[in-house]
């Protein structure tokens, strides 16, 4: 499964727009005034699904994951001098990237590669195509995807 996460430029707060396959719009991002960065999934029928949200006050980005209200698990940014690192405590999920970190994999101890998200650089507004290789992961993949964006867009 392949989505297309598209960020609108004119908004006043984050705005994105995911898009399967076949140019359909499967996810809507809001951004929603906080204390830090929040960012509410809606589905194609505008039903709220799923919220990132930054934890104020921290030395280092951190996001809590909801899937509706239920939390899921965190992702925080590490101090890492040469590289971009991020720990993340979901499943038994970790996140891998490379030395620019634009490119990033979700690999499973279990199951092995659960997702590669890579950004496109030349693009209007923050642009990613990711590849999910268990459409029933596609939710939470998005939200790591959309917390590394936003450790990275600060």
């Amino acid at each position: 499964m392949k989505l297309l996460f598209r960020q609108r430029v004119f908004s006043w707060f984050d705005s994105y727009d995911i898009y399967n396959e076949a140019q359909e719009t499967v996810y809507t991002v809001k951004g929603r005034l906080s204390l830090g960065r929040c960012l509410e999934i809606y589905d194609q029928y505008q039903q709220h699904i799923g919220t990132v949200k930054q934890q104020p006050f921290t030395f280092l980005p951190r996001f809590s994951l909801y899937l509706g209200d239920t939390y899921a698990g965190e992702i925080q940014k590490e101090f890492s001098p040469f590289s971009p690192s991020f720990v993340l405590d979901c499943n038994d999920w970790r996140v891998e990237g490379d030395f620019w970190g634009w490119d990033y994999q979700v690999i499973s101890e279990r199951d092995g590669e659960v997702m590669r998200a890579s950004k496109e650089l030349l693009s209007w507004g923050d642009t990613y195509e990711m590849e999910i290789f268990r459409p029933q992961d596609a939710l939470l993949c998005l939200m790591v995807v959309l917390a590394i964006d936003a450790t990275k867009s600060k």
